[in-house]
C-alpha cells in the first residue's frame, strides 16, 4: 500500500476538521497528519480511512474516531521520552500516533488476532519505541512500570486499581469510565500521596474493557 498525494490531502482535510472540533495541540495535529491511517484498514475501505468516524476492525472491535484519538492524546500532554502504557492496542493506530510524538509505548491487547495484526502493521510502517503485549489490560504491565502516562482506549466500568498502582506520582491516566454505551472521559492526576485528582472531559462511546484474553 502507498501513501499518495491524495491520501495526504485527505489527511490534511481530516486535521482541519478535528481542529475545528476543538483539538488545539499542534504536536497532536501534526502526528495525525503524519500517520497514514489507511494502512490500518483493509485495502477495500481506504476511502473511509479519513472520515472522522470509528470503523469496524477484526474481533468485533473498532479503530477509534480520529477526533477521539486526538482528544485522548491531547489530554495525555505527551512529552518526548514519556513512558506510556496503552490498554487496548486495537489496530495499532493510537500507538503509531504516540510513536510520532516520541513516547516509549507499552501496549496491551487481549484479542490474539489484533495483537498479531497491529505488530505486523506497525513493523511494516517502521514505527519505533512500541512494545507489544498479549494479555489482560486490567493487570497492566507492572514489570516495565511505573509509567509517566496511562491511556485506556476502551470503556472501563470503573478505574482499575492495578493500573493506578503502575502510574508515577504526578502522572496522568486518561480513561473513558462507565458501564453503559456512553462513558465519561476522565483524566486522573496522581498526587504524591497516591491519591487522585480527577477531571471530567465529556461523553464518548467506546467498546467495553473486558477481563482476560481471547484466543
Amino acid at each position: 500500500m502507498k501513501d499518495t498525494y491524495r491520501h495526504k490531502g485527505l489527511r490534511n482535510q481530516l486535521v482541519q476538521e478535528i481542529k475545528r472540533k476543538g483539538i488545539t495541540d499542534t504536536k497532536v495535529l501534526e502526528a495525525i497528519d503524519t500517520v497514514p491511517r489507511h494502512y490500518f484498514f483493509d485495502s477495500a475501505f481506504t476511502e473511509q480511512a479519513y472520515d472522522d468516524k470509528p470503523f469496524p476492525i477484526a474481533s468485533g472491535q473498532t479503530i477509534s474516531q480520529p477526533f477521539t484519538v486526538a482528544f485522548q492524546t491531547q489530554l495525555l500532554e505527551v512529552q518526548p521520552g514519556d513512558k506510556i502504557l496503552e490498554i487496548g492496542t486495537g489496530s495499532g493506530y493510537q500507538a503509531a500516533v504516540l510513536s510520532v510524538l516520541k513516547a516509549k509505548t507499552y501496549t496491551i491487547e487481549r484479542q490474539k488476532e489484533l495483537f498479531h495484526f497491529s505488530q505486523k502493521t506497525i513493523r511494516q510502517m517502521g514505527y519505533k519505541r512500541i512494545h507489544f503485549f498479549y494479555g489482560d489490560g486490567y493487570k497492566g504491565q507492572p514489570a516495565y512500570g511505573p509509567y509517566d502516562k496511562i491511556l485506556i482506549t476502551c470503556g472501563a466500568p470503573s478505574l482499575p486499581e492495578k493500573l493506578v498502582e503502575q502510574l508515577k506520582p504526578s502522572g496522568f491516566l486518561v480513561a473513558p469510565i462507565g458501564s453503559g454505551n456512553i462513558q465519561e472521559m476522565y483524566r486522573y492526576i496522581k498526587n504524591e500521596d497516591g491519591s487522585l485528582t480527577e477531571e471530567k472531559h465529556g461523553s464518548f462511546s467506546f467498546v467495553p474493557m473486558l477481563k482476560g484474553t481471547n484466543e
